[in-house]
């Protein structure tokens, strides 16, 4: 187990290495001056040229990569170019926290919804309810984010008035009041993350409750109850896991859209914002972590294949 940690570790190393040589790069490709873009494109000559210097950007690319690259190793990312004593370190720890609360409280709602509505749908396979689920579940496909999102405050904020539409409050200020901000935002996020999961829920069943054992199970006469929860739904946990840990992925960029619905500024906040105003350092940094987070949670996803079947081994 332990060879197969250092080997993950090794090319996680090296995923993150390549995530950001892609985006250094693709930024400087990119149309638009950040410089110009915080001058308004109103400075002389004289005072672009000197914020250039400023900031190493009248350097050949390759020498900023270099400079850059040296920095990210020891975790220094930089600068904001838009407040050159902000360190982007900062920026990104106080924006972390926020997107964390979020996604942690998205993927609880979206658990809370996928369990019940997966073994539901494969217990009554093929009847009404089975059908509502799935239809349900497509639904939560094909609504994007940022519209349920909108949908949400409409209801909630704006005519019931039962739930904040904007903002964000540290667990630190009570469990309340950050639970109450964060729940329209946890479930515009985790709805359609549910669907996904739900449908695998439901995929995975299927094929468990074909199994040998599970008939020599209920010819023992095992109540339902115990047969799909201690001996069928754990065997199906397999391929739901991995489903889970490729579907983090839409997780993270639901976050990134509606963060910027709920004005929570978190990283996909930040993101955006660093990618209107070209701010070069908080871009890489903000993707930086991200990737770093998505990466983290495949391999532990892996891991739990351990946790769940014992028979599995990395050795």
């Amino acid at each position: 187990m332990s060879g197969y940690l250092i080997r993950r570790l090794l090319g996680a190393a090296v995923v993150m290495f390549a995530v950001a040589t892609l985006v250094f790069f693709m930024l400087r490709f990119l149309p638009g001056d950040p410089i110009q873009t915080m001058l308004f494109e109103m400075g002389d000559a004289d005072a672009v040229e000197r914020l250039r210097s400023k900031y190493g950007l009248d350097q050949p690319i390759y020498v900023q990569y270099w400079k850059w690259l040296t920095r990210i190793v020891v975790g220094d990312f930089g600068n904001s170019i838009y407040g050159s004593r902000i360190s982007v370190s900062q920026i990104v720890l106080e924006a972390l926290p926020r997107t964390m609360s979020l996604a942690a409280l998205s993927f609880f709602v979206a658990l809370i919804i996928a369990i019940p509505a997966g073994l539901i749908s494969s217990l009554y396979k093929h009847t009404k309810l089975d059908h509502a689920v799935t239809v349900i579940a497509f639904l939560g496909l094909s609504m994007p984010d940022f519209w349920f999102a909108i949908v949400l405050i409409i209801i909630f904020a704006g005519n019931l008035h039962w739930l904040p539409a904007i903002g964000y409050a540290p667990l630190a200020d009570g469990f309340w009041d950050w639970f109450r901000h964060l729940i329209l935002p946890a479930i515009a996020i985790g709805t359609p993350f549910a669907a996904i999961i739900a449908r695998m829920i439901r995929s995975s069943m299927l094929e468990v409750l074909q199994m040998e054992y599970m008939r020599v199970a209920r010819s023992k006469g095992l109540l339902t109850f115990r047969l799909i929860l201690v001996h069928a739904f754990p065997n199906a946990l397999i391929p739901v896991v991995t489903v889970i840990g490729i579907a983090l992925g839409i997780l993270l960029t639901g976050t990134v859209v509606v963060e910027n619905v709920f004005a929570i500024k978190g990283l996909g906040r930040v993101l955006i914002q660093s990618i209107l105003n070209r701010d070069y350092p908080v871009v890489q940094g903000s993707i930086f972590v991200i990737s770093a987070i998505f990466i983290f949670a495949n391999l532990l996803v892996d891991i739990l294949y351990t946790v769940i079947d014992p028979r599995i081994r990395y050795d």
